[in-house]
């Protein structure tokens, strides 16, 4: 089974329901053979943008082009996308062969054709010996694995996934978005993947584009854009992180951070005005009694306020001035936890914090 990669570039896309803009002046690359995801909470425009590619929904402004071509005003049966929907739409009277075999079947390809891509779909994703049986005698996992190979036996040019994982529990989610990792890279078919989920997009794809309320917020790897994210939407959406609203202000002949609850940072920062300080909790370290920091890292009093215990790390709230900030320390057997009350000193390397407007 094979199907020669192709590239999307979606150019300024933008769609509306009426009145209501849900995608706004959307740009972005998708290169052949890439695994994308698109991210984001709920009614963020992720899933409507992956139906404008599919060619759902009402026309877009903007283009759409696959393999260089703009199908902005190409049904979606003439696109040759696959689609797995959330809800996988097995014909349920159907065994797994005949539900795999449809599309085939439609197109009026030879029957000998038909069973060889059948069978190879079947062993793709580990379903030969369920062959026989209908979607009510699989689980949900098993009904996932019919759905792609429904798709990909089709040999589209572009594998669409709509949140295929929402419906298995969390064990078998993350087995099964291995196995889509892996017959993804196997196939080398461009893909583009739907989730809510960070983990699932961040263990998945090769790069992602975060969106919300219709807007772009950001593409690139998912270690970049948790390290450098460039707006506050992106560091509070992607994991855990400590941000301080506040501005730069000059004192002492040289500008600091202060922040809305009076904590200051003395950081050399360019510009002037309202900036957020932002850095993760396993980017600092705490130390109990009072520690002066060398010029690599700030320091910062405080008080431990609570802790968690959460297996392989222990988080800590520690209040500084009248902010609270969280921080992850490795959590070691045999080792107890820092106690409710303890003055700690906070240190932060200063090349770990970043200065986002807003």
């Amino acid at each position: 089974m094979s199907s020669e990669s192709v590239g999307i570039s979606i150019r300024n896309l933008g769609l509306a329901f009426g009145d209501n803009e849900v995608l706004r002046d959307i740009s972005l690359d998708i290169a052949p053979g890439e695994f994308f995801a698109f991210l984001g909470p709920s009614g963020s425009g992720k899933s409507t943008l992956l139906r404008a590619v599919a060619g759902f929904g009402p026309r877009p402004s903007g283009q759409i082009l696959i393999g260089g071509e703009d199908v902005v005003d190409l049904p979606p049966w003439k696109r040759n996308l696959g689609m797995v929907f959330q809800s996988y739409a097995l014909w349920p009277h159907m065994t797994v062969r005949k539900n795999i075999a449809f599309g085939l079947e439609e197109r009026r390809l030879p029957a000998a054709e038909i069973r060889r891509r059948v069978d190879e779909a079947l062993e793709l994703v580990g379903m030969t010996a369920f062959a026989g049986r209908r979607p009510s005698q699989l689980s949900g996992g098993q009904q996932q694995r019919v759905a792609i190979a429904r798709t990909i036996v089709v040999e589209p040019k572009v594998l669409l996934l709509d949140e295929p994982l929402s419906n298995l529990d969390a064990n078998l989610r993350i087995q099964m978005r291995r196995d889509i990792r892996a017959l993804q890279q196997r196939l080398q078919l461009t893909t583009i993947f739907v989730t809510h989920d960070q983990e699932e997009a961040n263990t998945t794809s090769d790069r992602m584009a975060v969106l919300n309320d219709g807007y772009l917020q950001q593409v690139g790897t998912p270690m970049e854009l948790y390290d450098n994210p460039s707006n506050l939407f992106v560091a509070r959406f992607l994991g855990t992180a400590n941000i301080l609203p506040g501005s730069i202000v000059e004192e002492d002949g040289r500008k600091v951070f202060v922040s809305d609850s009076g904590v200051t940072f003395p950081l050399d920062i360019e510009g002037e005005g309202q900036r957020s300080i932002v850095f993760r909790p396993q980017n600092a370290s705490i130390h109990c009694g009072r520690v002066e920091a060398d010029d690599a890292h700030i320091d910062l009093p405080g008080v431990i306020v609570h802790t968690e215990f959460l297996g392989s790390i222990v988080r800590y709230g520690v209040k500084v001035g009248n902010e609270t900030l969280l921080l992850d320390l490795p959590h070691i057997q045999g080792e107890g936890l820092i106690a409710e009350g303890t003055e700690v000193t906070v240190l932060v390397a200063r090349e770990r914090i970043l200065a986002l407007a807003g």
